[in-house]
């Protein structure tokens, strides 16, 4: 019978001498008893709930509009958010560089809620009454202010993640699945480089934010957007007259995270900073058999088409494999 994992990982930490073997015998029975966590569940419904919430806000004020008027549904949100700002500022513990936890984790998504209904009141604000003007880049940018303090303040990657979306969509860039498909990120050329210029700011706001110890198990969340956004606008790019411009930028980049996805042991930097630099390449080959003329490698290379995928697909493999490997190495 093959040996559970779990006892596999328990015997290479004992025959590398990481634990005695008393700990061994008491890491296995524990094992035995099949005792599972309830957390990833009920954190799941947890967040579902929060957005089965925010998303009945949005069709309760839809459907009732004209009834309920506008002051009246502001206020509403008005007050719900200061709720949940309370009683999340009551139970956070004191603000520290270094990663806290509220006491409940229900709390966590507690702040996700009052992040949410703060960007939907300011968005509701400026569209109904544009106080900021017209168009919606300040409130766009308020709502990524109000976010990423609150993903500071409270410790909390979902808040964090909402301020850099919004920091994202206030340059003119969405990067939605979506949009991605039917290339619809954004509409100016000049675009391509704000977002490559964003992403460099947030890869160099996660490696100085590391250095000083400040929240430095945020690092992951802003090397992911600025992998995303530098890897889909270099692409894009380079179907855009100055497309050569794109090629050192992209190759800069994909190596970039490449070399942070051993230093944090990140797969999801590894993989991505693959799949990027591997569409540039296919890219680029296009590119060059255009401009060379040189059809007839066209007609070879379209034959070993199937070759050439399948041995992508296996190098792709093997490449996980082996950092896999690695990272087993460095725990």
């Amino acid at each position: 019978m093959e040996q559970p994992e779990k006892d596999r990982l328990t015997d290479a930490l004992f025959d590398r001498e990481l634990i005695s073997g008393e700990q061994r015998i008491t890491i296995k029975a524990y094992h035995s008893l099949g005792i599972f966590s309830l957390r990833n569940e009920l954190s799941f419904l947890l967040y579902t709930a929060v957005l089965l919430f925010t998303s009945g806000i949005g069709i309760l004020i839809y459907q009732n509009i004209d009834s309920i008027g506008h002051m009246a549904i502001l206020a509403l949100i008005l007050v719900m958010t200061g709720i949940c700002f309370y009683f999340c500022f009551k139970k956070a513990p004191t603000f520290r560089w270094e990663e806290t936890f509220f006491e409940s984790p229900t709390y966590d998504y507690l702040v996700l809620l009052a992040t949410i209904l703060s960007c939907i009141f300011i968005g509701y604000v400026q569209v109904q009454y544009e106080p900021f003007g017209p168009g919606i880049g300040v409130m766009t940018l308020l709502s990524a202010a109000a976010a990423l303090f609150s993903g500071y303040y409270f410790d909390n990657r979902s808040a964090l993640s909402i301020g850099v979306t919004g920091l994202i969509a206030f340059v003119g860039i969405t990067i939605t699945p979506r949009a991605v498909i039917d290339n619809n990120m954004y509409t100016t050329d000049a675009q391509t480089y704000t977002g490559i210029a964003l992403a460099g700011l947030l890869a160099f706001w996660a490696e100085y934010a590391w250095r000083k110890n400040l929240k430095k198990h945020f690092r992951l969340v802003f090397d992911t957007f600025a992998l995303h956004l530098a890897g889909l606008c270099c692409i894009k790019g380079m179907f855009e007259p100055y497309w050569f411009a794109m090629v050192p930028i992209l190759a800069g980049a994909c190596f970039y995270f490449y070399r942070k996805s051993h230093e944090v042991n990140a797969i999801s930097l590894f993989v991505f900073a693959l799949v990027y630099g591997y569409i540039g390449v296919n890219i680029l080959m296009a590119k060059f058999i255009e401009a060379t003329e040189f059809y007839e490698f066209f007609t070879v290379l379209t034959i070993l088409a199937p070759v050439y995928f399948i041995a992508s697909i296996f190098l792709f493999i093997k490449l996980i494999k082996r950092f896999n490997q690695q990272s087993d190495d460095r725990d």
